[in-house]
């Protein structure tokens, strides 16, 4: 069987180093925001070419205080709407209702999966204050026409990029702020959950060191209503061990999907987008065909185990009866037609070889 994400075959050569980071831990006695999360964020930071990054709980809680912290700074208040695509994964428009905000839904594009540029502006209303620009399946949204959108409206770009550790568009990183997520299964996975914002913005950064802890900066006393939401010390301690070599990894998924794409002949199956640039770390590769519960039987049938990333859009979740009668066909055929396969830092030749020959094989 070829897994889908084999997550105890990708952290066992780390493991005498975990060992070694558990028992530094134990020895220091320190078990929250710690010697291990300021280096994270010192390392995490300069990886990400950035002034600061705020470990937290998770990437929910990352985009939720994004959001917190702009409310408490006055450039945002409650009630103010947010640009959002239609497609993403519902905790990208709950995180923005969590903070007491609008989320207002707009198409993708079926070439790249993320938000489409040129349906922004028709969106854009006097409560409009932000565009979250989300990274689906490790795929920079089009930052240059949603910057410039931005700057013309006088909105705040925030950047859901919890699928995109490592993206780069036009030779340098992006300098808005990020919410990013390391959930195990991450391109930069921990051991349990776990998140991080990176921004530039001495004002907001301030803010969110507090909101992470109760709206505390020192103890006991409160400058805000905060929350609870810290980056664990030990989950801080693993990500400081795998993050040096997280560009390699995104390089083997890269040259994975390079055969995919370079390989793979069905004229049934639908590959993605790629412009070969360094904007893409393939965190997932989704493929679309309308026969998809046929190909995923079939790919199951010969030992090779795929995903549904997501089979519901959010406007169709129960959790959203309001908007249930909406209708968003792009996003709804990219929900109803894709199919994740098979791809890590540690799939072989081989693994990649039996895939191709399969989904080339296939045939309804």
């Amino acid at each position: 069987m070829i897994k889908f994400l084999d997550l105890k075959k990708i952290n066992q050569p780390y493991e005498n180093a975990f060992q070694n980071k558990l028992k530094n831990v134990l020895e220091r006695g320190w078990y929250i925001l710690g010697d291990e999360v300021k280096l994270f964020e010192e390392n995490f930071s300069a990886y990400c070419d950035s002034k600061y990054c705020i470990g937290v709980g998770n990437g929910f809680d990352a985009l939720t205080l994004i959001f917190k912290g702009y409310i408490q700074l006055g450039k945002m208040q409650k009630g103010d709407e947010v640009i959002v695509p239609a497609n993403t994964y519902i905790a990208s428009i709950v995180s923005i209702i969590q903070a007491d905000l609008v989320p207002v839904l707009v198409e993708p594009k079926l070439e790249t999966y993320t938000i489409n540029p040129n349906l922004i502006q028709d969106k854009i209303t006097s409560k409009t204050k932000s565009i979250l620009a989300v990274h689906l399946y490790g795929q920079l949204a089009e930052l240059d026409s949603i910057n410039e959108i931005s700057k013309i409206n006088n909105l705040i770009v925030v950047e859901d990029a919890a699928q995109s550790h490592g993206a780069i568009l036009n030779n340098s990183k992006s300098k808005n702020t990020q919410a990013f997520s390391f959930y195990p299964g991450k391109n930069l996975g921990a051991l349990g959950d776990g998140g991080a914002v990176v921004t530039n913005d001495d004002q907001l950064a301030e803010v969110l060191f507090s909101l992470r802890n109760y709206g505390s900066e020192v103890k006991y006393y409160n400058d805000f209503i905060g929350i609870n939401s810290r980056l664990d010390e030990l989950q801080a301690a693993f990500l400081n061990v795998k993050l040096p070599n997280l560009d390699s990894d995104n390089q083997h998924r890269k040259t994975i999907a390079n055969r995919y794409l370079s390989e793979i002949k069905n004229d049934k199956i639908m590959l993605p987008f790629w412009d070969f640039s360094d904007n893409h770390v393939f965190h997932l590769f989704v493929i679309r065909t309308p026969k998809r519960s046929e190909l995923q039987d079939y790919l199951k049938q010969n030992g090779i185990e795929t995903i549904l990333h997501y089979p519901v859009p959010p406007h169709k979740q129960k959790a959203f009866k309001n908007w249930n009668h909406l209708s968003f066909p792009i996003t709804e055929k990219i929900h109803n037609e894709v199919l994740s396969l098979p791809i890590s830092p540690i799939m072989t030749a081989d693994e990649v070889d039996f895939v191709i020959q399969k989904l080339n094989a296939w045939t309804f």
